[in-house]
């Protein structure tokens, strides 16, 4: 063993100092620099702002207000008010009273939920406010906003008291057998530290009970400006955004006895531990590995960097990448594996790993896992692994750094809230991209093994064990767990062996077609190619990215074509076939072959089609397409890894009936389709996986794939229409082709007409659930389309007038559904409020009543305007979008949709009227066809 640590020792100092001639043009003691793009000050008064000038979108503006205050501050008598103060927000401050601030925001566009949000956590609050600026009035609306949360929450007593009931419909959302074995786990794994008392949800009991100075204290002593900082990112001026925001904010006082913010803190464990925690309800087992936490220092040098962002990143990278060969082995140990650096608590980390036991049960599962940090700790990775690793960092801060001018705003502001709250560094990606860069060949294989002594150090686990109460397993106890943890060193383990991959994803070139037909639509701004085997190419040519390409494809068919004996080998021949790999490469090969590249594309089969779809950057688009070409033209038999994945998902979902929900919904099923055995199943039976029959579901693949005449692909992205050509010939061009043409087929499956109801009673909590669904025919158009679509909408609205806070009876629910046009002409819609019991029947008339209000009157004006806003907002920054470009092109040719409609759009949807609405409103919610059913707890 001595020999082994000074070879080892030897080793690094010879590593290190290569390292050191490597990045010798970099100054690793070099403090890391701030991003010049981004404009940071502070205020008199302590307040932080951070301003950056960012044109993605345009004519918009991420603003957020961060609060350096979460539940960890709580005292004994606020304990769930951090949360609750960020509720109040919202319910009336200085310059909005109650309805006020989310009538205006809906009526700019800004949705509630979707767009206007925020969150509590342990240490931090946020408040997230996405302002359209098509009205540069909006910007200073939106900074009194922010103000007024600052500092002008108005807490009137019954604002406070009506909300109780909206807080306690939240907490009750996450109540179940997950929530129940979290509370008992969770404490022990943050024993004797504040983090374990001080859940940001709170208390049930001193939610509905606490006075009201108790959440006005909360606010008044750390809603302060030196706890505080203001984020402005967008298409904004940064000199008078400075303005604004010293006029708006820089008369906010800090109070004048200043409560210390304490960092709380997380004891170092002193010996292991273990817990095994069950539940009647719980769908599946998980084990748990906790080491010691340490406490962390921020990165301030380039050293810091190197260490935490380049060389801890590449070691989590290479482990998980080997709990993933042994998860898609053919004999696979667990489900899922992996591990990370992290923790709850700030300032503080811990090495994590975790398991999803398989169908061998938790006790093969634990052993897998901690034979692998075992083989870690003994010999490390391989060269190999951490060549790879470092080629995946390099390509993905590479499309990042291409990207640079067109990242959105949304994204540059999260960097900066961690910047505030977490002191993470913002060198800016160009930085990054320089550093990387020239770091990242120097890491070598000794430095990045070295953190494996981390583990050795930190030793002292907590296990924890969670799972179903009865199962065919015997369960570990405490005993046993913390057992097989201190006896792991003795496992006999051996080097990981490298496997020789191919050299190249195809063994021989596709025989090119040739291009017969080329036509070029100006309004659309599309080139239409079309090749010898009958194939189709639509290509957009976009700037919005840099280095993006989206590539889909599709033809008419399906799984429909298909029978009932074929029902399981069709509807799961997807899955199967991508868990073995393609050509001569295993799930695991092709993602070793692909280190370093960003491309992927995969084929699958729906009910209506066949489906392709993939993405790279420009330098791998030829990668792309062959992924795709293999997809279509080498299906890979692997009858291990096939038995191997269907036993893990078997292991998975039998015990999915457990949870009250997900029984209630498979019943609401077989009521919507009256037990038709065509229904696709809405929670999988473990049976079903049994009923595949490979050998079909790869001839169901074969028969979807083997003719491409007739697809149609849509590439959108920047491309240059003369250098994809000739791969569009190769590899499209040259699949094989038979002539025959993609239909849809109809197999006559529908929700069975009349009105029906459903009392579904399961679930230990007081927990319901209303699940309404109206369905019927009616004539397809695109226009009765959005008038449905702007209905649901509308309906939204007045759920979260009426359900949510005037009778505070829901957190959230709503409408959703749509016209379908294939494979025949009807509509479905559905609402959903999950609530208490005590509820039900009140929230069932209220929703029904605003149905009913529509399909007499049509929609409040105030009310379809604000839809009307809000889908024009979406439409201008969704213009400059490729995915969503790739969409509609898809709908233009595959549901035949009207091309001018995406150009008139604007038009389109400014003239709809309150009359459409109420027509819409009577044809989808007419009653004739319609399932009423409700969730209670069991009796």
């Amino acid at each position: 063993m001595i020999k082994r640590i000074s070879f080892f020792a030897i080793a690094l100092l010879l590593c290190i100092s290569f390292s050191f001639q490597v990045t010798a043009q970099i100054n690793l003691s070099e403090k890391l620099p701030l991003d010049n793009k981004v404009k940071i000050g502070k205020l008199a008064n302590g307040l932080t702002y951070y301003i950056r000038q960012n044109s993605k979108p345009e004519k918009k503006v991420e603003l957020r207000l961060v609060v350096n205050a979460g539940s960890i501050l709580e005292d004994n008598d606020q304990q769930g008010l951090a949360h609750f103060t960020e509720h109040m927000a919202f319910n009336g401050t200085k310059n909005f009273k109650k309805n006020e601030l989310v009538n205006f925001l809906q009526s700019i566009g800004v949705d509630f939920g979707a767009d206007l949000n925020a969150y509590t956590g342990f240490d931090e609050t946020v408040y997230i406010l996405p302002i359209p600026l098509s009205d540069p009035k909006n910007f200073n609306k939106g900074l009194q906003i922010l103000q007024d949360w600052a500092g002008g929450i108005s807490f009137e007593g019954k604002q406070i008291d009506d909300e109780r009931g909206i807080i306690l419909e939240e907490s009750r959302l996450g109540k179940g057998a997950e929530d129940r074995m979290f509370r008992k786990i969770y404490p022990k794994q943050y024993e004797g530290s504040r983090y374990a008392q001080r859940l940001p949800i709170g208390k049930d009991s001193l939610l509905k009970t606490f006075k009201h100075s108790a959440i006005k204290r909360f606010y008044a002593d750390w809603y302060r400006p030196n706890l505080m900082a203001v984020m402005v990112v967008g298409d904004i001026e940064i000199a008078e955004t400075e303005k604004l925001i010293k006029q708006y904010f820089g008369g906010l006082k800090n109070p004048a006895n200043l409560r210390p913010r304490i960092n709380a803190t997380v004891p170092a464990r002193t010996k292991n531990d273990a817990l095994v925690v069950t539940d009647k309800e719980a769908t599946n087992f998980q084990i748990e590995l906790n080491y010691s936490t340490v406490k962390t220092k921020p990165e301030l040098t380039v050293e810091d960097y190197r260490k935490n962002s380049i060389i801890k990143s590449l070691f989590t990278s290479m482990l998980n990448q080997r709990m993933n060969e042994l998860s898609q082995s053919g004999n696979p140990p667990f489900s899922f594996a992996g591990g990370n650096f992290g923790s709850y608590a700030r300032g503080h980390e811990a090495f994590n790993a975790f398991a999803i036991p398989g169908p061998k049960g938790p006790d093969t599962a634990l052993h897998a896992v901690l034979t692998e940090l075992e083989r870690v700790k003994k010999f490390g990775f391989t060269q190999g692994e951490l060549e790879r690793a470092k080629k995946q960092q390099l390509a993905s801060i590479e499309r990042s750094y291409n990207n640079r001018d067109k990242t959105e705003s949304g994204i540059l502001v999260e960097e900066y809230i961690r910047n505030f709250l977490q002191q993470e560094p913002i060198p800016g990606i160009e930085r990054e991209f320089e550093y990387k860069n020239a770091l990242m060949p120097g890491v070598q294989l000794a430095e990045v093994n070295a953190l494996a002594n981390e583990l050795k150090k930190n030793e002292k686990l907590f296990i924890a064990f969670q799972g179903p109460e009865k199962s065919n397993f015997t369960l570990p106890n405490k005993s046993q767990l913390i057992a097989a943890a201190e006896t792991a060193s003795s496992i006999p383990v051996k080097a990981y062996e490298e496997k020789a991959i191919a050299a190249s994803l195809l063994k021989s070139m596709p025989k090119a077609g040739s291009l017969v037909n080329e036509t070029k639509n100006e309004a659309l701004d599309i080139t239409e190619l079309t090749f010898s085997n009958g194939t189709k190419v639509i290509v957009k040519n976009t700037s919005f990215k840099q280095d993006e390409i989206i590539l889909t494809g599709f033809k008419k068919g399906g799984t429909n074509a298909y029978g009932l004996a074929d029902k399981y080998s069709a509807a799961y021949a997807t899955s199967a076939i991508q868990q073995m790999g393609v050509g001569d490469f295993n799930p695991v090969d092709l993602r070793k072959f692909l280190s370093g590249k960003t491309a992927n594309a995969n084929i699958g089969l729906n009910a209506l089609s066949t489906r392709v779809s993939g993405n790279s950057s420009i330098k791998d688009m030829e990668t792309m397409f062959q992924l795709m070409y293999l997809n279509f033209t080498q299906v890979r038999k692997d009858q291990p890894l096939f038995n191997g994945w269907k036993e893990k998902i078997k292991s998975q979902v039998q015990f999915m009936m457990a949870d009250p929900t997900s029984a209630f919904i498979d019943s609401v099923y077989k009521v919507m389709y009256g037990g038709n055995p065509l229904a696709p199943s809405a929670i999988p039976n473990a049976t079903d996986f049994d009923q595949i029959n490979l050998d079909r579901a790869i001839e169901i693949f074969k028969e979807q794939t083997n003719d491409a005449s007739d697809y149609t692909f849509i590439m959108v992205g920047n491309i240059d229409l003369n250098t994809v050509k000739p791969l569009l010939a190769t590899y499209i061009g040259g699949l094989p082709s038979k002539g025959n043409k993609g239909a849809f087929v109809d197999n006559g499956l529908r929700i069975l007409p009349g009105q029906k109801k459903l009392e579904f009673y399961k679930g230990k909590e007081p927990k319901s659930f209303i699940f309404n669904i109206y369905s019927g025919n009616a004539t397809y158009s695109e226009q009765d389309a959005l008038h449905t679509e702007m209905l649901a909408e509308i309906l939204n609205i007045k759920i979260i007038e009426e359900l949510r806070e005037k009778i505070g009876g829901i957190y959230g629910g709503g409408v959703s559904g749509s016209l379908n046009k294939y494979p025949f002409q009807g509509y479905t819609m559905v609402l959903q409020l999950p609530c208490g019991p005590e509820n039900v029947e009140k929230l069932s008339v209220a929703a029904t009543a605003e149905i009913e209000k529509i399909k007499q009157n049509g929609p409040e004006q105030k009310d379809l305007d604000k839809v009307k806003k809000s889908l024009l907002e979406k439409y201008a920054v969704n213009m400059k979008d490729n995915r969503y470009w790739s969409g509609v092109l898809q709908g233009i040719y595959f549901s035949e949709n009207d091309p001018n409609r995406i150009l008139n759009y604007k038009n389109i949807v400014s003239e709809v009227s309150i009359e459409d609405i109420k027509k819409a409103a009577t044809t989808v919610f007419d009653s004739k066809n319609m399932i009423n059913a409700v969730l209670f707890p069991e009796k």
